[in-house]
């Protein structure tokens, strides 16, 4: 257990709610179902994540101002150095990794995960391109596959294949996001898609964001959110595995993403005149269908085949995708 007082915990953990109250609703509104212990330590996870990500992209929230002027290389030497204390067991003072440390040592999380996110970090920060769909989901995984194996420790985890399926959430989700993101984030020059599948499409990685390219960028993020269901599929295994509480709220958090993914295919070349979401209407419906979802994987105990996925290094189940043309 940590060494930290109640006091300063409860302190960390409020902050840390407020963190996700702002910064992302639906992952705040799947929190809401977690036993108590559960969503202090995953709200204190998620307050380090969105620190460590905001710092990179040169946010100001929660980052001391002084830091601003650094170059984002220097920034993520910053996170890294801070992070390493973090894992060493030495003091540290910025909220943010004291939220980790606790979470850490309450968990007995492994080192390498919180490792494994800061190389998705640098990923971004060292600008890579993504040739393959192989390579795209290199960077899901060190960017979200990760964090759901964090979380799936925090609710008591241990069992490596079941960790396997937390991790394949994670990559959907973030397949999601940059199916949601893709004309955003190439504003700001990044770019996720597989170069092959857009060379494949006529777009011009430095086109992405061009009004009359949304057709073809449209069939480009289709053809990944299909990839992203069968993540989505094989993260149920993983639901039945959970304790109740945690199960229904993971699928609750499935079922959301999984719709703005949905829509996204609907709404075609479209689907980039706003921001994609769901409304509070929807998340309450998706949430009562998540108890069917719970009951269904529980029961049956479903286990879909991993064969042909993407899987993480160390993995004990499936095979790991490394081909240069998927």
């Amino acid at each position: 257990m940590s060494g930290a007082t109640p006091s300063a915990s409860t302190g960390l953990e409020a902050e840390a709610r407020r963190s996700i109250a702002t910064g992302s609703k639906s992952f705040a509104g799947a929190a809401r179902l977690l036993d108590p212990q559960a969503r202090a330590s995953a709200s204190m996870l998620y307050a380090w994540c969105r620190y460590c990500d905001d710092v990179i992209d040169g946010q100001q929230s929660g980052f001391r101002a002084a830091a601003a002027a650094l170059s984002p290389a220097e920034r993520l030497a910053t996170i890294r150095r801070e992070t390493e204390r973090v894992l060493a067991g030495e003091p540290i003072t910025d909220a943010p990794f004291r939220a980790l440390r606790e979470v850490v040592q309450r968990h007995a999380i492994d080192p390498r995960y919180p490792r494994d996110l800061i190389e998705g970090f640098a990923m971004d920060v060292e600008n890579r391109r993504y040739h393959t769909l192989a390579d795209t989901l290199e960077y899901a995984y060190h960017v979200a596959g990760v964090v759901g194996i964090m979380m799936a420790t925090i609710m008591g985890v241990r069992d490596e294949a079941v960790l396997d399926r937390a991790c394949d959430l994670g990559i959907a989700f973030q397949l999601t996001n940059i199916a949601r993101d893709v004309v955003e984030d190439a504003q700001a020059g990044r770019v996720y898609l597989p170069g092959a599948w857009l060379a494949e499409a006529g777009v011009p990685a430095g086109a992405i964001a061009d009004p009359r390219m949304r057709a073809a960028v449209a069939w480009v993020t289709a053809r990944l959110l299909r990839e992203a269901d069968a993540y989505y599929a094989s993260a149920l295994a993983g639901i039945g595995a959970l304790p109740p509480r945690s199960a229904l709220a993971i699928a609750a958090a499935r079922a959301v993403y999984r719709a703005i993914g949905r829509k996204i295919l609907r709404l075609g070349p479209s689907a980039w005149d706003g921001r994609v979401s769901t409304n509070p209407v929807e998340k309450t419906l998706l949430t009562l269908g998540a108890l069917g979802t719970v009951g269904i994987a529980k029961a049956a105990r479903m286990r879909p085949s991993r064969e042909g996925l993407w899987t993480r290094p160390d993995c004990t189940c499936g095979t790991r995708r490394t081909g240069t043309d998927l």
